[in-house]
């Protein structure tokens, strides 16, 4: 895999590899605690970059997860020359030529055009490695900390606290920054305003500046130990960084006649690759510790930020239990050390608990890895209390674990009188409560197997025979009134009934059997792709962007643009017409290739990164804890999967032409099957997948 060729900024010809701002340049290394990106604003927002604007407001150190979440201790700097008397920073952004830039996962190059100066950047896990290549001779470095942030200059260095994310849990996460340079700073200028903390240091009659910048959460000191860390010389650097990234894309080698589309593959590879980013530091010993938000103090073990497992839930980690189980299973002690630390699972950590988003789907993430093998016995029992106390346990902030957990045990559902979402929230926790039983299962606690099992079918509460969709019930028992399926929010979460009906990843054969002979499954999911993409704001009052990336989509009420959609094009392998899959599975695809600048939709943390990877590959896992995944059409001539143990799988697909939209798959090891999914053993087993595409089922 060449690194080169993965632009992070531009698609396979030129397009913006993003939609909506939402899916950032971001250079950094793999799971790195920071990431860097050129800022054209000069102002403190979300939305700090565009791909089509010349101005430069210097590199952006971010953390920034989605522009929906915003950004925490961040900053920015830059290479300006002849800003000495500076009164108006909003008057020291220059500019640069975004189609000469270069935008690569390990390496980023800027030429500023008002102060021609070249800025090259190499990230390193806990910071980077940047040099200034100048044309003056009277020239600066400008550091800008939105918010509060306080300098201290030693000689060659530049120590920094940013504290502009102010948490709901301390008022003491700070993060420490500490700046190298390889010749002394002659001088320095405040320049502070209300919105933020400005600092120009001054380096006269040189022209190549070498810098390194480090960061942590825990102190000054940790700061100073990772910057000692960081390589000083820039091309082993730029090298180490290179291997750092090849040695996760060549983890998938790809053989196929059709470049673009590898190309879009590996840029998928790379955004899904990102996050959630570590928050853990490695103390003098090379031990993880970390701070602890909740608690003030440093603690030792992993710890994982800037996720959110409504999103990843179902696509990112099934694909980590593939291509990286090792690092998966560090995110897992992670996770578990946030609930040791703030009393329950988390849900969106950004870096502590935002509750974002409904029910508690990392269930999923450990139910899947659990069934996986992935947790050993005596851990896994620790998660399964973990997930019981967090789905049981009440709490007067509703960040935390599930909202309306003796309602929902009352009635079998939540009432949509007392509580927003009501629908969605009811459909995660059937799906977490089948996850919990999935791990008591696993370990023989078969009273908790045989409780939440049963709880799991409370999705069939909120079913309407007459529509074929799941609305909101009243706490009398009844169907709220009146109801409207293209009704956007309320009682939905981003999207209508629509999208949100078919959350039953755990039993799509029950959700089946409860349509009648004359409204069935399969009519109701060909009913939801042939209408138009049309919707009404209902609860939101007004066009959210998920509205309007449905209808630019233009597949039906099939919103591939956001995840509550991703499994519904594998639903028709449920039923008697299972090539539908291959046909829209195919014809989505192509919108990440042909009709849609980047990104069909909303890119959250690598979610629909992972799902183009699992499409393309020809497997996709409706069900995380099941085990299973549903066959679709895979995309390439031939896929090899490099796994633990020098173990091998590879996917080769037969008559893998346009017009074959067709899959069969042929068989597993020479063997046939039967079946309409793989199972995760025999996709990390070191097998042999062969597919066979036709021009009719």
């Amino acid at each position: 895999m060449n690194i080169e060729t993965i632009d992070t900024r531009h698609g396979t010809d030129n397009r913006p590899d993003f939609s909506h701002g939402n899916a950032l340049p971001y250079t950094g290394v793999p799971f790195g605690m920071n990431y860097f990106c050129v800022q054209t604003t000069d102002e403190d927002t979300p939305w700090f970059f565009s791909p089509t604007d010349h101005k430069y407001s210097g590199i952006r150190l971010t953390h920034q997860p989605s522009p929906w979440i915003g950004d925490f201790q961040q900053l920015t700097f830059n290479a300006v020359s002849d800003l000495r008397d500076i009164k108006d920073l909003e008057t020291s952004d220059g500019s640069y030529n975004p189609d000469t830039a270069i935008f690569n996962p390990h390496y980023l190059k800027v030429q500023d055009q008002r102060y021609n100066v070249t800025t090259k950047l190499v990230p390193d896990t806990y910071g980077a490695n940047i040099r200034y290549q100048f044309a003056s001779q009277t020239n600066s470095i400008l550091i800008k900390v939105p918010d509060d942030g306080q300098f201290e200059v030693k000689n060659n260095q530049l120590l920094v606290k940013v504290q502009n994310y102010h948490s709901d849990f301390s008022e003491n996460f700070i993060e420490y920054v500490n700046f190298e340079f390889d010749t002394p700073i002659q001088a320095t200028t405040s320049v502070n305003t209300e919105a933020s903390s400005n600092l120009i240091l001054h380096f006269d009659n040189i022209q190549t500046l070498n810098m390194k910048l480090a960061v942590s959460f825990i102190s000054s000191e940790q700061a100073q130990l990772n910057l000692s860390r960081i390589n000083s010389n820039f091309e082993t650097a730029l090298k180490n960084a290179k291997l750092a990234w090849e040695s996760y894309f060549d983890r998938i080698k790809i053989e196929d006649k059709n470049n673009a589309k590898i190309s879009t593959f590996y840029h998928a590879l790379y955004r899904t690759l990102l996050f959630p980013q570590k928050c853990y530091e490695l103390d003098q010993t090379g031990n993880p510790i970390h701070y602890d938000i909740y608690n003030n103090d440093t603690k030792p073990g992993f710890l994982y930020m800037n996720n959110g497992f409504w999103d990843t839930s179902k696509t990112v980690y099934p694909l980590f239990s593939i291509l990286i189980p090792e690092e998966f299973q560090k995110m897992l002690d992670g996770f578990y050390n946030s609930y040791l630390e703030s009393g329950f699972l988390p849900k969106w950590l950004a870096p502590d608990e935002r509750g974002m988003m409904p029910g508690t789907l990392i269930d999923a993430v450990i139910a899947d890895a659990a069934v996986k093998g992935l947790i050993a016995p005596d851990k896994l029992k620790l998660f399964l209390n973990a997930m019981i106390e967090s789905s049981t346990k009440t709490t007067n902030n509703d960040k935390f674990g599930r909202q309306g957990t003796k309602d929902y045990n009352k009635f079998g559902y939540l009432p949509a009188d007392k509580y927003a979402e009501s629908v969605n929230n009811t459909l995660d926790y059937a799906y977490s409560d089948f996850c919990i039983s999935q791990v008591a299962k696993i370990l023989n606690e078969e009273k908790i197997y045989q409780k939440y099992h049963a709880s799991s079918m409370n999705y069939k509460n909120l079913f309407d025979p007459q529509t074929g969709l799941m609305r909101a019930k009243l706490s009398n028992g009844q169907f709220k009134e009146p109801f409207d399926s293209l009704s956007w929010g309320t009682d939905y979460t981003e999207g209508s009934a629509w999208q949100n009906s078919f959350s039953v990843f755990h039993d799509i054969d029950g959700l089946k059997s409860i349509y009648s002979d004359q409204y069935t499954f399969r009519d109701i999911l060909i009913e939801l792709c042939n209408q138009k993409p049309q919707y009404k704001v209902g609860g939101y009052g007004m066009e959210i962007h998920e509205m309007s990336e449905m209808a630019q989509l233009n597949f039906g009420q099939l919103a591939l643009s956001n995840q509550p959609s991703f499994h519904i094009p594998y639903l028709f392998m449920y039923t008697d017409k299972p090539e539908y899959t291959s046909i829209l599975v195919n014809q989505l695809m192509d919108k990440f290739n042909d009709t849609i600048d980047g990104y069909p939709g909303d890119e959250d943390n690598g979610s629909m990164s992972a799902w183009y990877i699992f499409s393309a590959l020809g497997f996709y896992p409706v069900c995380p804890g099941s085990g299973k995944y549903i066959i679709g059409k895979p995309q390439f001539d031939q896929v090899t999967i490099k796994l633990a143990d020098q173990k091998q799988t590879k996917i080769i697909t037969k008559n893998n032409l346009p017009q074959n939209q067709f899959n069969h798959l042929e068989s597993v090891d020479g063997k046939t099957i039967s079946t309409n999914y793989l199972t995760h053993e025999q996709i990390i087993s070191g097998s042999t997948i062969i597919n066979n595409l036709s021009l009719l089922p």
